[in-house]
């Protein structure tokens, strides 16, 4: 992974908190100006009568980084997960990457083991997340 935008997805995602599904997510943005921001997963257990976990999806936290540092428009989107084949931006990142991107950004999904696969918004991503990827 020679791109640097993968290599901040990368890093972030060592960072990612997932200890109820073990599928952990690095994102990262890249601005127009070339400056990077990125967000990881975060799963934490908020009502003890629930068994499942509430989830702060990476692309959203890659795109709150950038809003708060001012800047309001996406140029490029990388997205790194821990399964077996590349995994397209959650669903709740989606609305997300699309309200600061444009139809032609470009978005790179990855998977540690190497494997990418690259469209842009404008192309339908694959289809919802399969969920057998998201096993331990």
């Amino acid at each position: 992974m020679s791109d640097d935008l993968l290599v901040a997805a990368r890093a972030v995602l060592s960072r990612a908190h997932a200890p109820h599904s073990g599928f952990r997510v690095g994102a990262a943005v890249r601005r127009a100006s070339g400056s990077i921001y990125e967000g990881r997963n975060v799963e934490a257990v908020s009502d003890p009568e629930r068994s499942d976990p509430e989830r702060s999806w990476a692309e959203t936290g890659a795109n709150a980084a950038m809003a708060a540092a001012g800047e309001v428009e996406t140029a490029k989107v990388a997205v790194i997960a821990t399964a077996p084949r590349p995994v397209p931006p959650s669903g709740g990142g989606r609305p997300r990457i699309a309200e600061f991107a444009g139809h032609y950004v470009r978005v790179t999904m990855a998977t540690t083991d190497g494997p990418t696969l690259t469209t842009t918004m404008a192309k339908p991503l694959p289809s919802a997340v399969d969920a057998s990827l998201m096993q331990a």
